[in-house]
């Protein structure tokens, strides 16, 4: 199986005129080595992210690093590019998050001791397949969780701007640490050039809704993945399809404009392709209790869009 080893899994740049790292065809399973959020920097308990090169002293930021471009033959600038996330295997050691004086917290007197600049390793612990696919992250020797990966930052290069891997978000997709880019769920982009240009990377090990710190559990991985093209077809914004649900996304800021937009988008997917109508789908965003909202990534200090998204049943579909 083709793969992008780790060590070639360091691009901070969503460029298209970077030489692709890759080449598949459509359909064909791949597996891309990812890097932790800190370009591996960040490896022990206590240390101090303040002094981070992967930041500090470079522009674009060597942080949030990821692989690619991936190109995909055969596609063309305007295709729907239907990413399968066929598997995810976190780092069988640990994954780390950090404070560093940034975040909600960061100028505030009465939560300063938490604003102090720390980073805290998360032990991980094999499952009973003997992986991490089962496992455990253990927040220190009496809280733990089971492993709940996805893929923080995914996205096709836009067709005209360089946008960092950082900050970069949009319709081409990028940081949008959505939870449900995960095993068993399809990511649906357009592609904005020829080979579709993909970037993967910024793994997290689990999350929190909104992210509030500004920092998951973060980690390498092995991630599997496929592509399949649809030509030609056209959608507002990146969108997520699991097997029981539809999820439209959104970014932007203030977070109900993010919220309102993923509703709209939601709704033109089911009138548009289910063949809802436009008043049993504005009526059920608001009836059915299995309509949910997501706040995936909400981090009011930094220069990020909230990333928002709204789930639909799939069994409620057709009314």
């Amino acid at each position: 199986m083709k793969r992008i080893p780790r060590e070639k899994a360091k691009v901070y740049i969503f460029d298209r005129n970077l030489p692709p790292k890759l080449r598949v065809a459509p359909g064909e399973k791949f597996v891309v080595e990812t890097e932790d959020a800190s370009s591996g920097y960040l490896r022990q308990e206590g240390q101090s992210p303040l002094n981070r090169p992967f930041i500090d002293d470079t522009w674009p930021p060597s942080a949030n690093p990821v692989a690619g471009p991936i190109y995909i033959e055969g596609v063309h600038r305007g295709d729907l590019l239907a990413i399968r996330v066929e598997d995810i295997v976190v780092a069988s050691d640990q994954s780390f998050t950090f404070v560093a004086r940034r975040g909600p917290v960061h100028d505030s007197f009465k939560w300063s001791a938490a604003a102090e600049p720390w980073t805290h390793i998360l032990r991980h612990e094999p499952g009973p397949s003997g992986t991490m696919r089962d496992g455990k992250i253990w927040f220190n020797g009496k809280i733990s969780w089971p492993v709940s990966p996805f893929i923080g930052t995914i996205a096709v290069a836009p067709e005209r701007e360089v946008i960092t891997s950082i900050y970069g978000q949009g319709i081409g997709g990028g940081n949008i640490d959505c939870r449900d880019v995960k095993p068993g769920n399809t990511f649906f982009v357009n592609s904005q050039n020829q080979g579709g240009l993909l970037f993967v990377g910024d793994v997290h090990a689990s999350q929190g809704d909104t992210e509030f710190s500004g920092v998951a559990a973060e980690t390498r991985a092995e991630v599997t993945l496929s592509v399949e093209v649809i030509p030609g077809k056209k959608i507002p914004y990146p969108r997520v399809e699991t097997p029981q649900s539809l999820i439209a996304l959104y970014n932007s800021r203030p977070l109900e404009h993010a919220v309102t937009k993923a509703i709209f988008i939601l709704m033109e997917w089911l009138a548009e392709e289910y063949r809802m109508s436009q008043r049993d789908a504005y009526m059920q965003i608001s009836v059915n209790p299995r309509v949910r909202v997501h706040i995936y990534q909400m981090i009011p200090e930094m220069p990020l869009l909230y990333t928002a998204g709204v789930e639909f049943p799939k069994d409620c579909v057709f009314s």
